[in-house]
């Protein structure tokens, strides 16, 4: 009998052993779990910026330059379909800032100021929302 009761307080060591190995990963796996989701929180607001950076290049580089990218064509098209008036972005020779135009059937129509703030922010929507879906 003394031998079994050897292994059965060998058993029974080893078991709380295991629970206690159990406990603690538990709570490792616990506290990495918060720190995967604050990883992923640094990750989007990183993704988020580059996001918006790129989209800051296509709008003052791409779209006043008159590119004719994939990228700038897919924007201005959706600006137009969504405001249902074609645009053109100009930099006037001379000028310090850019000027925006609306094609009508009887020419070019500088926009008014008004016109000109919802352009640029339905500009800068679309510019974001078209850049973060063909980001990876």
């Amino acid at each position: 009998m003394n031998t079994q009761s050897f292994y059965t307080r060998k058993m029974l060591l080893q078991y709380g052993k295991q629970l206690v190995a159990a406990r603690r990963l538990a709570r490792y796996e616990k506290a990495i779990g918060k720190v995967r989701e604050q990883d992923q929180e640094v990750i989007h607001a990183r993704r988020k910026a580059m996001v918006e950076r790129i989209a800051g290049e296509i709008v003052e580089n791409l779209i006043f330059s008159g590119s004719d990218n994939p990228v700038v064509r897919e924007v201005k098209d959706a600006l137009a379909a969504v405001l249902e008036e074609r645009y053109i972005f100009k930099y006037p020779p001379g000028d310090t800032d850019f000027q925006i135009y609306k094609v009508t059937p009887g020419g070019e129509v500088e926009v008014s100021d008004d016109e000109r703030h919802e352009v640029m922010s339905k500009l800068w929507e679309i510019t974001l929302r078209t850049v973060n879906s063909t980001m990876l």
